[in-house]
């Protein structure tokens, strides 16, 4: 996820006003479930509000570790493979020959909101402590840094257009009959400073806690660990696109860190 748009076939409108509705409300459904999964995994990773944690609920006796690692590795598995598979342009060419493509991406999204649920879902807690932070005023400080990291998560993907990342625009151009614009580069305000500030945000935001479980932990480092595999794939993708724009662009700017100054 980063400053290209999605790839996807341009022509205008496909299909009768029925079937062009029902893909609408479809992307409509699929950004709700995404939404709502997204909005829980906050919850869900910083303790806060939602009924089921990364430590788990309360009253529940958490499972042997090895049985909770062998769990939770693969329910992060399954969402890596899924969120990397189905973003790969050779699967998209693949899949559009049985879905249309004007909901190729809201079918993506909706596919990786449902994997994402599934591991809340079934996530095994492991509550042993790693790190502690005693003091209030630090750890109020570092809950706000990873909160500061899911802002990020979330501007970044209106600079570089929400609602097309997840599939909205797509299915509004459809039923409106217009065709999707081309893919082009930019590189706005944060993409300046770094490649990837959404995967940025995602680090800070996984990292940031002032109570350190080996639950979180272990999610924590797979995460950081899907992330680089994910840039590596992604900036491959973007290599074939954009050519020597993109290139040239890598060369210019980090990945991560803000350590280079944009020319």
């Amino acid at each position: 996820m980063t400053q290209i748009q999605t790839l996807q076939d341009h022509a205008p409108g496909q299909g009768h006003l029925v079937g062009r509705l029902a893909a609408f409300l479809y992307g409509i459904v699929a950004y709700l479930v995404f939404l709502v999964t997204f909005l829980y995994a906050i919850g869900f990773v910083e303790e806060l509000v939602v009924p089921k944690t990364m430590n788990g609920v309360a009253a529940a006796s958490p499972a042997p570790r090895a049985q909770a690692v062998i769990v939770n590795l693969v329910l992060m598995s399954v969402f890596a493979i899924q969120h990397s598979v189905m973003a790969r342009p050779q699967f998209k060419r693949w899949w559009t020959k049985f879905v249309p493509p004007s909901i190729e991406r809201t079918t993506y999204v909706l596919f990786a909101s449902l994997a994402l649920a599934l591991m809340i879902w079934q996530w095994q807690p492991m509550p042993a402590i790693v790190w502690h932070v005693a003091d209030l005023r630090l750890a109020a400080a570092i809950t706000g840094l990873s909160f500061l990291g899911w802002l990020i998560v979330l501007t970044s993907t209106f600079l570089i257009n929400h609602f097309e990342l997840f599939g909205l625009h797509q299915v509004t151009n459809n039923l409106a009959g217009r065709p999707m614009p081309k893919p082009h580069f930019r590189t706005p305000v944060l993409y300046r400073f770094v490649r990837h500030p959404i995967y940025l945000g995602f680090i800070v935001a996984f990292w940031a806690a002032p109570t350190m479980t080996q639950g979180h932990l272990l999610f924590a480092a797979v995460t950081t660990t899907y992330i680089f595999v994910g840039v590596w794939l992604e900036e491959r993708d973007l290599v074939a696109v954009f050519g020597d724009q993109y290139r040239q662009y890598r060369q210019r700017v980090s990945m991560l860190l803000p350590w280079r100054r944009s020319v």
